[in-house]
């Protein structure tokens, strides 16, 4: 079964930047899981508040600059948020970068503050 991106998805990723825009369209028709976007860029304010909640560990995020965004699996018309579908997701998006030759960065491989909704362009090749 192939995947689209909904509405949602695509309002989600106006101003993000088009490197990974073209990572997440390749990933929607590869994934075996269905997935929604459900953040791209976001203001200081927004960012503020999602560090004040310990949602996020950094005020400096890379959805600032439109260099990530969350995506969570889309199952029977519902966002659901769960390691069952993250590395099904993430495979996707790997295997997308790669095909497309564009870096990417899970935040379900970092060390510390697993957050497997996040992927990202990284900074080294992607300074803000």
């Amino acid at each position: 079964m192939t995947f689209h991106l909904g509405p949602r998805s695509l309002k989600n990723l106006e101003g993000v930047h088009p490197d990974l825009v073209k990572v997440v369209k390749r990933a929607i028709e590869i994934t075996p899981v269905d997935f929604t976007v459900m953040d791209g860029i976001r203001t200081e304010t927004e960012q503020a508040l999602n560090f004040a909640k310990g949602a996020s560990q950094t005020k400096n995020s890379r959805h600032l600059t439109g260099h990530a965004v969350d995506i969570g699996a889309f199952v029977k018309g519902k966002v659901i948020i769960s390691w069952e579908f993250a590395p099904k997701i993430a495979d996707a998006m790997k295997a997308s970068a790669r095909e497309l030759k564009i870096p990417l960065e899970w935040g379900g491989d970092w060390r510390t503050f697993k957050d497997g909704v996040h992927f990202q362009l990284p900074w080294k090749q992607y300074p803000a």
